[in-house]
């Protein structure tokens, strides 16, 4: 993961750009529903974190989700990133 999409994932989820707030919430809502089953997902394991995270890569989910640019680490990725008109 690059430090960029880290920036993007949690500015997106403290304080994210007026113009994009639907399609984060709208797109996060969806890719946790999806991280909410997964078998790399912290709530079915015992971890020292109290935050929700992906086992696999490490990420914060709650930011993670909120990365438009970012994919699923896994192979295939369960979940890919937002392609965005310009």
């Amino acid at each position: 993961m690059k430090l960029s999409e880290i920036y993007e994932g949690w500015r997106n989820a403290l304080l994210p750009p007026e113009d994009l707030k639907d399609i984060i919430n709208s797109v996060s809502n969806l890719r946790m529903q999806v991280c909410s089953t997964c078998e790399h997902n912290s709530k079915f394991h015992n971890t020292i974190r109290i935050d929700e995270h992906c086992t696999h890569c490490g990420c914060t989910l709650m930011a993670k989700t909120k990365c438009l640019t970012c994919q699923c680490p896994l192979s295939p990725p369960k979940w890919t990133f937002v392609k965005m008109d310009e």
